[in-house]
């Protein structure tokens, strides 16, 4: 019997963190949830999900703070934290590799390149 891969998702828009979760349930992932960076900490420290996607723009600690607090920590640091963000302009994606994070997609997300690349970046190939 196989486990479903767990994947914390941290997105402060509500419409797109249904979406994103709707998309990932139909993917067969297990899914936990959060519109905050605190919340995304604690989460992240005590569910230690295979795959984090961090919105940049949160309320309170965003998502800079988030990676930044996650990858300096030994508990932590091995975490898989995809950027998901509206930020698509050149050289975005190259600036947030540089702050810490392993992966980017790009906001607004279409469902087949959207698992496609929640695969990959879970099975190393992203």
């Amino acid at each position: 019997m196989s486990t479903k891969q767990k994947i914390l998702v941290v997105e402060d828009n509500q419409v797109n963190l249904e979406l994103f979760m709707d998309i990932l349930n139909v993917g067969g992932y297990e899914c936990l949830h959060t519109t905050k960076g605190e919340e995304a900490l604690d989460i992240a420290k005590r569910e230690r999900p295979d795959l984090v996607l961090l919105d940049i723009q949160l309320p309170g600690v965003d998502g800079l703070e988030v990676v930044k607090t996650l990858k300096s920590s030994d508990d932590t640091r091995n975490l898989k934290i995809i950027a998901l963000t509206a930020y698509a302009m050149k050289g975005d994606r190259e600036m947030f590799l540089e702050q810490g994070f392993d992966g980017y997609i790009p906001k607004p997300i279409k469902m087949k390149e959207f698992l496609s690349a929640i695969e990959g970046y879970l099975k190393g190939r992203l």
